[in-house]
């Protein structure tokens, strides 16, 4: 498939009993010491207590509870989708071949006044399910009603980091709701949520609120989620009305220097200005791309290569389904890659192995959790994939990272393993109920659409 290499170092299982999962004859994605995708063939991995123990090309294996035979496919740290809204699915395709201001104000912020709780729990019950069968173990998520979405995740067995939506129309109760949303769920399912607070943007929340949520993220150890700069008209408003771009209002508010982190959703409106600001943060922030919503919303992309040079994340996303119109991060992979190479003119960035270490470990620590998850070595939790690239659209290989990038697809994925448990084995869903969810979901449609009412949550003017 690929020339093989050494196995990381450390990686010789231990002699304590049964593993309680053990995955044999794959061909493994690792990181090296630097960081480089490598491949190591003939791989076993061996899990137990939810974290891998060992990747080897030892023949001697321990018994274990769970044996997966995965000749022929390839074992990947899971996906992480960074920036969604998963109760959106139920939106998909409603608002089609609009300018942003439209699809807001005509259809999605009119729609999001019906929402009830139950909408949200059946959305995020079917972006769950999307993802699970996508290879996506973890994902960012900011909407509102969040704690329906917790319980999904604790249903699902997902991995998630959660933060409760608010704007500055709700006054001082919709950031007190994301705080108490923030500390309550904070290591729920069994430590598979970690929550932030969730500021919606700069051009819905002011700068008061904004400074705010900077004093409670230091307070209370939490970091902050929210979109900033999505669009080159975004900065262009916010110079023309404040005289700072929307990272500079973040700046001010103190939200770059919050020590637990500040995940940034789209950023295709970073401009040449805001890459100092952003370079002398002192806190970690990271920038999460969603390619195709750019590409539909007629909006520039995010400057991988220059948040690469300063040292920020850039990790993967899809956005929600209503601009997105999936929960696909195979292909966000794709679109992050030759888009790149469209925007800078040239065919050597963005590569495959590039586009799959924003994949897997940039994603991972654009989410804070890049010291938990993002790879498959030793003390990392066990969140993996396993692909199968036995169908004619991925044969031969000569380039496994291409292969997996360019040519695989999500429907590839047949088994999806979060904290050692499986989630789904050869395409079978193992904790989520689809049909159910897609007939009471589409029970209830007319009336979560239903627009005459004339309301709408929120006005975008920006």
């Amino acid at each position: 498939m690929t020339p093989s290499v050494p196995a990381p170092a450390a990686t010789t299982p231990s002699a304590a009993g049964p593993a309680d999962l053990l995955i044999t004859g794959c061909t493994a994605l690792v990181h090296d010491e630097h960081e480089e995708i490598a491949f190591v063939e003939d791989a076993s991995i061996v899990v137990r207590g939810g974290v891998i123990e060992a990747v080897t090309r030892e023949t001697r294996l321990p018994d274990a509870a769970l044996r997966i035979d995965a000749r022929g496919q390839v074992a990947m740290p899971g996906l992480i989708n960074c920036h969604t809204h998963t109760p959106m699915v139920a939106l998909r395709g409603i608002a089609e071949d609009l300018p942003a201001e439209k699809w807001f104000n005509d259809f999605i912020w009119p729609i999001e006044s019906n929402l009830t709780q139950k909408d949200v729990e059946l959305g995020a019950r079917l972006a769950c399910a999307e993802m699970i069968r996508g290879g996506v173990t973890c994902f960012a998520d900011h909407y509102f009603s969040m704690d329906a979405v917790a319980a999904v995740v604790s249903e699902s067995g997902l991995r998630a980091h959660l933060g409760e939506a608010f704007f500055s129309s709700q006054g001082a109760e919709g950031r007190e709701k994301s705080l108490d949303f923030a500390l309550r769920q904070r290591g729920a399912a069994g430590g598979r949520i970690t929550t932030a607070l969730a500021p919606h943007a700069p051009y819905t929340v002011d700068d008061a609120d904004l400074a705010a949520t900077a004093t409670l993220a230091r307070e209370h150890g939490l970091p902050v989620h929210l979109h900033a700069a999505e669009s080159r008209g975004q900065t262009d408003t916010s110079l023309a009305r404040y005289g700072r771009t929307p990272i500079e209002l973040l700046q001010r508010a103190g939200l770059l220097d919050n020590e637990p982190g500040l995940l940034i959703a789209h950023g295709t409106g970073i401009v040449d200005r805001d890459l100092p600001v952003l370079a002398a943060a002192s806190g970690p922030v990271a920038v999460a791309t969603a390619p195709r919503g750019y590409l539909k919303f007629a909006w520039g992309p995010t400057p991988v290569r220059a948040l690469r040079e300063i040292g920020v994340p850039v990790g993967l996303a899809t956005d929600g389904a209503a601009s997105n119109n999936s929960l696909d991060v195979w292909e966000s992979m794709a679109l992050t890659s030759l888009v790149q190479k469209s925007t800078e003119g040239d065919p050597r960035w963005l590569t495959s192995r590039q586009a799959l270490h924003h994949a897997t470990l940039q994603s991972a620590r654009a989410v804070g959790l890049g010291e938990r998850i993002g790879s498959l070595a030793p003390g990392r939790r066990a969140d993996i994939v396993l692909v199968d690239l036995s169908g004619p659209h991925t044969q031969p290989v000569h380039d496994l990272a291409a292969t997996l990038v360019h040519s695989a697809r999500s429907g590839d994925v047949t088994t999806t393993i979060v904290d050692g448990r499986v989630l789904m084995r050869d395409r079978e869903l193992l904790t989520l109920d689809l049909p159910a969810t897609v007939a009471e979901l589409g029970e209830r449609l007319p009336a979560l659409v239903d627009r005459g009412h004339g309301r709408r949550i929120q006005e975008y003017d920006t």
